[in-house]
């Protein structure tokens, strides 16, 4: 079975939660590690956005959703690879 990436959810930067609620968020909802939602989060503080999942649209739909509802900018794009 071949797992659809098709879309992406991407964590835009709000200057208003702390880095310890962004992380518990991408690891209870993105299933991130402590080290990758540590970096997810320090991107988006720096960069001021970045791609947090990748996958199928109804799933990342969903994840896009959850975040917002805690209180979280997040988008939801159409993911195209550079792989070919």
């Amino acid at each position: 079975m071949v797992l659809e990436k098709t879309h992406k959810v991407t964590l835009i930067n709000d200057d208003v939660n702390s880095y310890e609620f962004v992380m518990a968020c991408l690891i209870r909802y993105c299933e991130h590690d402590v080290i990758q939602a540590e970096q997810c989060a320090f991107i988006t503080d720096k960069v001021g956005r970045c791609d947090v999942k990748l996958g199928a649209i109804d799933t990342m739909y969903t994840l896009q959703q959850n975040l917002e509802d805690l209180g979280l900018k997040a988008e939801l794009n159409v993911y195209e690879s550079n792989l070919y």
